[in-house]
């Protein structure tokens, strides 16, 4: 069985976000990147199933800048095999990263097709339930537990009245959600390892698919900043607070 695992490279979770100076999105001159959380969760649980037996090959792919093979390496260190660059200098919507994953599914042909469920950067959420409308596969998306059965795959999902599982004919398509696995950590032999795996680059524009988008950015900004707390003696002065100063009573 092969798993195909899409990762994306975002800024640095831990770095704060600064606006570009012309509004037109974020500033990310000299800012750290790496793969995305999401991501890396996804990337665990296709190690984990072929650490099982289950799958005999994990291959990772990236949408963007040729600096985003920085993340694949990651990936490939992590326990992947093989990776995949799908290189494009613009930044692509939901549905453009969509369309050029399909390409690479319909070449590669895996049986689970695993994401992050979002990326920290856009927040979105829809890539992996677009990937799964254009291919026409099931999709059990927010996976919190993925247990492989034969010729079907069943999903835990957390959804806002609980868990619910759901069982996938597959070929299928996984989002995983936060506690689906805790990512392991890269060790030098693995980072040396991975320098010796394959990594193909290819262009976006050879793939054959629409990458234009129907979304428009007019203005980033960062927001407001946030006045100070005050501090009250009592009931009667918060209550009257509320009532005459912020008007929520």
């Amino acid at each position: 069985m092969k798993v195909l695992v899409a990762i994306k490279r975002v800024v640095d979770y831990n770095v704060k976000v600064r606006v570009s100076a012309d509004n037109s999105g974020v500033d990310l001159a000299n800012v750290k990147m790496s793969m995305n959380p999401f991501c890396e969760i996804a990337v665990e649980e296709a190690v984990r199933l072929k650490e099982k037996g289950i799958a005999n090959e994990v291959v990772v792919v990236s949408v963007g800048p040729s600096q985003a093979q920085e993340q694949l390496r990651t990936a490939l260190a992590l326990g992947a095999d093989r990776a995949i660059l799908i290189e494009s200098g613009e930044t692509l919507g939901s549905l453009a990263v969509a369309r050029l994953l399909k390409a690479i599914v319909d070449r590669e042909q895996p049986l689970i097709t695993i994401l992050g469920k979002q990326a920290i950067d856009s927040d979105n959420n829809q890539t992996g339930q677009m990937l799964a409308a254009l291919t026409g596969y099931a999709q059990g998306t927010f996976a919190s537990r993925v247990e492989v059965a034969g010729e079907r795959i069943n999903v835990t999902r957390e959804i806002d009245g609980g868990l619910q599982t759901v069982a996938l004919n597959l070929p299928a398509i996984v989002t995983a959600d936060l506690r689906l696995n805790e990512p392991r950590y890269t060790t030098l032999p693995s980072i040396m390892k991975a320098k010796k795996k394959p990594l193909e680059v290819v262009s976006a524009n050879s793939l054959g698919v629409s990458m234009s988008s129907t979304v428009k950015t007019l203005k980033v900004e960062a927001p407001a900043i946030r006045s100070a707390g005050v501090k009250v003696a009592s009931v009667a002065e918060l209550t009257e607070k509320l009532k005459n100063e912020a008007r929520v009573i």
